[in-house]
């Protein structure tokens, strides 16, 4: 009987395509899963996961670590919530091509900054610019390793600028036919040395530093065509976008907008997913999307969506980029102060009466009214993370039972824990006050798990957990219905590899890559983010940890322990489609 390099032995196996859990032992040698079920021989190493659960590493193919993955290897959190392969460049967003001066490096920071909520001086200071060309940043990262591995997209937004200068970044500007060609060409450039896709965005939300839109918003079918039509010329590549169609209450502007996504795939033939959420005033807007996207698959178009395991939320508080206060005269006075004097002044109680007026005679709509006086769907955030809360636990239901202002609330909250307490905030996905339509999405045939944004929002969104909760949540915590195991396992392993080209992962089985999780679902769970200034320059960022990941392995070499880093950066990018094992 030979031996192998490590056996995992008696683990429950969720194996990543969907079938039921087997108990079975598990053999990695080298980078490869070479055996599973009754393992003969023994291991140079073993591991007794008695009562444990083994699966694929999960892949996130929606994140935006493309500056951060220029200096950082761990890529955390994703890393510490058993992603083993992740997707950079979405949303028509990213630091490639671009122009080697001063000008372009600032307005990409800019636009990153402003999009993603990813400090400009952490960017100005961490990016090397090692690069030029899309080729050249591929080269680049290729240079690194990682606790994970990596890959990118060809992104839309500084494609325009590299080709097109300041003109690019107007949304009213179209591409002159020499301009559409050198575009084109450099996505095919891309997509040969290796990028997964190309991205695009075509929404209000996406704005620079400075409030401008992004050039890319009303870009025409034609300059569309030619850029994901030049992609498909290589016979490989995803197309990615975020539309407003989701939350548009045009009915035809939801229309137009769809009839665009087919007409690219029909003229393409690539495969294509679109961010889908449920925005509050549009309740329902998610299912009409959803059976669109059904009615184009039963027409052989190959369209997803891209669907959260939770609702997007908005993580509220004194050391975050947001809270209820931030309009108010008497809180601006203090809120740039150490956090100990910040704390102590709203204590004071003449300040506090101010603040409770001030917020009560504001004038203003639209998101910023949402987020600022959405009391009803504003909740502390507790140990661990409960994503999906009872109405009664609201700032509002609170404020109700107590007989207080709901700011008096929000102010008494604020300054617990030192002032490191945060309010969650439920921003989409919640719309009903409970995940059952989250549910739903979950279940639909062409549904995607993606839009964790790991890497981007920091101070005010932590959904790089979304993994964690995709299997505590929904196969073992909610009060309301769940979802087998096995579906959410698949969910963000093999369905989510499989979109991007990714055949060689994703899958306990022989052959396929030795990225696996060992965890303990008894105690699987996500704990509160807080803030780090772990950035260059000391930028902030949310941090999110967990418990019950008690071993993950990427290429069959272990990087995390107990949610320890063990040291080791087998993570390498991965450049293009991977094949099934042979």
């Amino acid at each position: 009987m030979s031996a192998h390099e490590l056996v995992i032995r008696n683990a429950t196996v969720v194996d990543g395509t969907g079938a039921a859990p087997r108990l079975a032992d598990v053999a990695i040698d080298g980078e490869r899963i070479t055996a599973v079920g009754d393992v003969d021989g023994r291991g140079h190493r073993e591991i007794d996961a008695d009562g444990l659960t083994v699966t694929p590493g999960f892949v996130d193919l929606h994140t935006h670590y493309d500056g951060q993955a220029t200096w950082d290897p761990l890529l955390a959190p994703s890393s510490i919530h058993g992603v083993t392969s992740i997707v950079m460049g979405n949303c028509g967003v990213g630091f490639a091509p671009a122009r080697p001066t001063p000008d372009q490096h600032d307005w990409l920071i800019g636009m990153l900054e402003g999009v993603e909520d990813i400090p400009g001086t952490a960017l100005a200071e961490g990016l090397a610019w090692d690069w030029e060309t899309f080729t050249d940043y591929l080269d680049a990262l290729g240079r690194r390793s990682y606790a994970l591995d990596v890959a990118t997209q060809v992104a839309h937004a500084p494609l325009r600028a590299y080709v097109m200068g300041e003109r690019g970044a107007d949304p009213l500007e179209l591409p002159t036919a020499d301009e559409l060609t050198e575009m084109a060409a450099q996505v095919k450039a891309g997509m040969l040395a290796g990028a997964l896709g190309f991205t695009t965005s075509r929404t209000y939300i996406h704005r620079t530093r400075d409030g401008a839109p992004l050039g890319t918003r009303y870009s025409s079918i034609d300059e569309l065509t030619a850029l994901a039509g030049a992609m498909a010329e290589t016979g490989r590549g995803v197309i990615q976008l975020i539309s407003d169609a989701y939350q548009s209450p045009d009915v035809d502007f939801t229309r137009d907008e769809m009839a665009v996504m087919r007409a690219l795939v029909e003229a393409t033939g690539r495969p294509l997913s679109m961010t889908v959420q449920q925005p509050e005033p549009l309740p329902d807007r998610w299912r009409e999307m959803a059976a669109w996207v059904d009615e184009c698959v039963a027409a052989g178009l190959p369209l997803k969506t891209q669907v959260s395991a939770r609702p997007i939320g908005i993580l509220q508080g004194l050391t975050a980029s947001l809270n209820p206060l931030v309009l108010c005269p008497s809180f601006q006075e203090v809120a740039k102060l150490p956090l100990p004097e910040l704390v102590h002044a709203l204590r004071d109680t003449d300040r506090r009466a101010r603040i409770v007026a001030e917020h009560a005679a504001r004038k203003i709509d639209g998101m910023l009214y949402e987020i600022t006086n959405g009391f009803h769907k504003l909740f502390p955030m507790g140990d661990p993370v409960d994503y999906e809360p009872e109405a009664s636990s609201s700032i509002a239901g609170i404020a109700a039972a107590t007989g207080r202002n709901p700011v008096e609330v929000v102010l008494d909250l604020l300054v617990e824990r030192d002032g490191n307490q945060l309010l969650y905030m439920p921003l989409f996905n919640f719309a009903k006050g409970n995940l059952d339509d989250v549910r739903e999405m979950l279940l639909a045939p062409n549904s995607l798990i993606g839009l964790s944004d790991a890497g981007a929002h920091c101070g005010a969104i932590s959904d790089g957990s979304m993994t964690t909760t995709a299997l505590a949540l929904w196969s073992r915590d909610r009060r309301g219905d769940t979802l087998p195991l096995e579906l959410m396992v698949h969910h963000i392993t093999q369905r989510t590899a499989q979109h991007v080209g990714w055949h060689d992962r994703g899958v306990v089985a022989p052959g396929y890559l030795a990225d696996l999780n060992v965890i303990d679902m008894r105690t699987l769970a996500a704990h509160p983010p807080h803030i780090v200034r772990d950035l260059p320059a000391g930028g902030r960022r949310l941090m999110q940890t967990a418990t019950g990941y008690r071993h993950t392995f990427k290429r069959g070499v272990e990087t995390f322990a107990d949610g320890e880093h063990t040291g080791q950066l087998p993570g390498v990018l991965v450049r293009g489609a991977q094949p099934a094992p042979a």
